[in-house]
């Protein structure tokens, strides 16, 4: 979980604590008052200026174990587009989403075709670190092209 014991001398707060705020800042995409007040309903009595300053000390630690959730290859993924009006032009929001309704990435696009496709997936490998065995599409050809 932690780096080093050392790394948390001088704060007051014990390292689970600590480890928990940040934790939850990254992982879930709180606000740091957010964070604040979910631990304040726990009884423990931090300001958001301490979470963020645990959060900027910290984060390297945690980060990447969080946002490269500990998931199976064998999950499948369902991949999906959805048309949204911005500013009065048409664009393109792909989503992507594991079993568990936990969205694992998204990419804004202006168009819609392979090449938008290919960007969105290699982005999505990028930052999941692995490819998957299933891959749930509404059929686009988009997709298979770009596959």
């Amino acid at each position: 979980m932690a780096s080093s014991a050392a790394s948390y001398k001088r704060h007051r707060l014990p390292p689970e604590i600590i480890g928990h705020a940040v934790r939850l800042y990254y992982r879930f995409t709180l606000s740091y008052r957010d964070v604040e007040e979910m631990l304040a309903q726990r009884g423990m009595t931090v300001s958001y200026e301490a979470i963020r300053y645990w959060c900027r000390k910290f984060g390297l630690t945690f980060a990447p174990a969080i946002r490269r959730r500990q998931s199976n290859v064998s999950t499948p993924w369902h991949v999906d587009e959805v048309f949204l009006k911005i500013g009065g032009k048409l664009h393109y929001l792909f989503r992507t989403v594991d079993q568990d309704g936990q969205v694992l990435d998204i990419l804004l696009q202006s168009r819609r075709h392979k090449r938008a496709a290919l960007k969105f997936f290699r982005k999505l490998l990028k930052t999941q670190g692995y490819a998957p065995l299933i891959l749930v599409t509404d059929k686009l050809r988009s997709y298979s092209a770009a596959q």
